[in-house]
C-alpha cells in the first residue's frame, strides 16, 4: 500500500512539473510587442520620475526606436542560433561593444530629456535594478549547481 501511495505521489509531482513547464512556454510565446513594452516602460518611468507630457512623448519615441533596434538584433541572433551557427569571438565582441554604445547613447539622450533631479533618481533606480539582477543570477546559479529547481 505504501509503495502504491509513493508511486501515485511521484506521478502527481512529475505531471505537475510538466504542466508548469508547459504553462511557462505558453507565456514565453505570448511576448509583448515592442510598442506594448515601450508603453509600459514609459508609464513606469512617469510614475517613478513624475514626467510631464512632453517628456513622456520624447522618452516614448526614444525607447520605441531602441526597442525596435534591439528586437531586430535579437531576431538576427536567433536566426544564426537556429542555423547552428555560433558567433565568432570577434562577432561577440562587436555585439557587446554595440550594446554598450547603445547604452551610452541612451543615457546621453535621457540626460537631455530629464531634469537633473529626475536623471539622478533614474540612475539610482537603474543601479538598484542591476544589483537585484546580479543577486538573482547568483541565486539561480547556486540552485543550478546544487541541482535544485527555482521555486516560484
Amino acid at each position: 500500500m505504501k509503495k502504491i501511495l509513493a508511486m501515485a505521489l511521484l506521478a502527481t509531482t512529475v505531471l505537475a512539473g510538466a504542466q508548469e513547464k508547459g504553462e511557462k512556454a505558453d507565456r514565453m510565446k505570448q511576448r509583448l510587442t515592442v510598442e506594448e513594452r515601450t508603453e509600459l516602460q514609459v508609464k513606469h518611468m512617469t510614475l517613478e520620475l513624475d514626467l510631464d507630457s512632453k517628456q513622456q512623448e520624447q522618452i516614448k519615441a526614444l525607447m520605441l526606436e531602441a526597442g525596435k533596434e534591439k528586437e531586430a538584433k535579437r531576431e538576427a541572433f536567433k536566426a544564426k542560433k537556429d542555423g547552428n551557427e555560433k558567433p565568432s569571438k570577434e562577432e561577440m565582441l562587436k555585439m557587446k561593444n554595440d550594446r554598450l554604445d547603445s547604452q551610452i547613447e541612451m543615457k546621453a539622450k535621457l540626460k537631455a530629456i530629464l531634469t537633473e533631479k529626475q536623471y539622478e533618481k533614474w540612475e539610482n533606480s537603474q543601479s538598484k535594478r542591476r544589483e537585484n539582477a546580479r543577486e538573482h543570477m547568483k541565486e539561480n546559479r547556486g540552485n543550478l549547481k546544487m541541482g535544485r529547481k527555482k521555486t516560484e
